[in-house]
């Protein structure tokens, strides 16, 4: 039980501060509690309902949200959403966890990148 609270309350954190919560809860999932990859998707999912509605709460009250640019990333968002869920029944969760894999490894190399730019300005 506490595995899954420590889980929860870090994921919320990264969550809460707008950087997605699910680069934390995803591999803990896999990880500490041996859940399978697209279950820990599906979870993820859920759990993103209440910390988004929060996170957005908030960000709007400090006035972060940009609203000429929301429409056109919910559309695409929710179009992109449905076809990952078609996509994602074609693949084994070794598959999905190897694909999550890389992109948190291409988006963590990202910021590396990104921070020695700033640093080095």
């Amino acid at each position: 039980m506490i595995i899954q609270i420590l889980i929860g309350f870090f994921s919320g954190i990264i969550s809460g501060m707008g950087i997605g919560g699910g680069t934390i809860l995803i591999p803990a999932l896999t990880i500490f509690l041996d859940i399978n990859q697209k279950s820990a998707q599906a979870i993820n999912l859920i759990y993103f309902i209440p910390t988004a509605i929060i996170s957005i709460i908030t960000h709007k009250k400090n006035n972060r949200i940009e609203k000429n640019i929301l429409k056109p990333l919910i559309i695409w968002g929710v179009l992109g959403s449905i076809a990952g869920s078609f996509l994602m029944n074609f693949l084994s969760p070794a598959t999905l966890k190897t694909f999550f894999g890389y992109f948190l490894l291409f988006l963590g190399t990202l910021e590396i990148i990104k921070g020695i730019k700033q640093k080095s300005s």
